[in-house]
């Protein structure tokens, strides 16, 4: 099952973190960030989708080296709306938070300050979408969340591309209106 597929399936599982409202908040903030920035959402999508291959990369490395619940606590710890200068150097410390940024603004052809100055808000949304495979606090964990399992691609399919998530969520958000 790819990314969307399970977020779909946690938003459906009440005892799940995800929610139609969360999936909104994410899409509008990452909406107004860019809107900010005067990109348009081809551009945006672009950013999202290769920003989301380094946060996954950097998650599987310390997967790898410090464990799968270390993952989970960063992302729990992280998550969030608001800008997190944090999240950024838990992900991407020293000059690695510069090289993400100028190796993006390469393949985008975006300014790399412009996409430096958005990781702060950034990474956070996209750990708040792997958040959302969470169990809401008070029910019992059965395991794994399986939207941070899907976004590390344990299966090794490489059907993990966050941009896309943003933009499916985005036409299964419109339909319900």
């Amino acid at each position: 099952m790819g990314l969307f597929d399970q977020i779909m399936s946690a938003v459906a599982n009440p005892q799940q973190q995800a929610s139609p409202d969360q999936l909104g908040s994410i899409l509008g903030t990452v909406q107004q960030v860019a809107g900010n920035q005067g990109l348009d959402s081809n551009a945006t999508q672009a950013v999202m989708s290769l920003l989301g291959g380094y946060v996954r990369s950097s998650l599987q490395n310390q997967q790898a080296s410090q464990g799968s619940g270390h993952v989970q606590s960063l992302v729990n710890q992280f998550a969030g709306f608001g800008s997190n200068p944090q999240a950024v150097n838990a992900l991407f410390p020293g000059v690695a938070q510069q090289q993400v940024s100028e190796n993006i603004a390469q393949q985008t052809g975006l300014n790399a300050g412009m996409i430096q100055s958005m990781l702060p808000v950034l990474v956070p949304l996209v750990l708040n979408l792997l958040q959302s495979g969470s169990m809401q606090q008070g029910v019992p964990s059965g395991g794994a969340n399986p939207v941070l399992n899907a976004f590390l691609d344990a299966d090794r399919d490489g059907d993990v591309d966050v941009g896309d998530v943003m933009g499916m969520a985005g036409r299964f958000l419109n339909q319900g209106r």
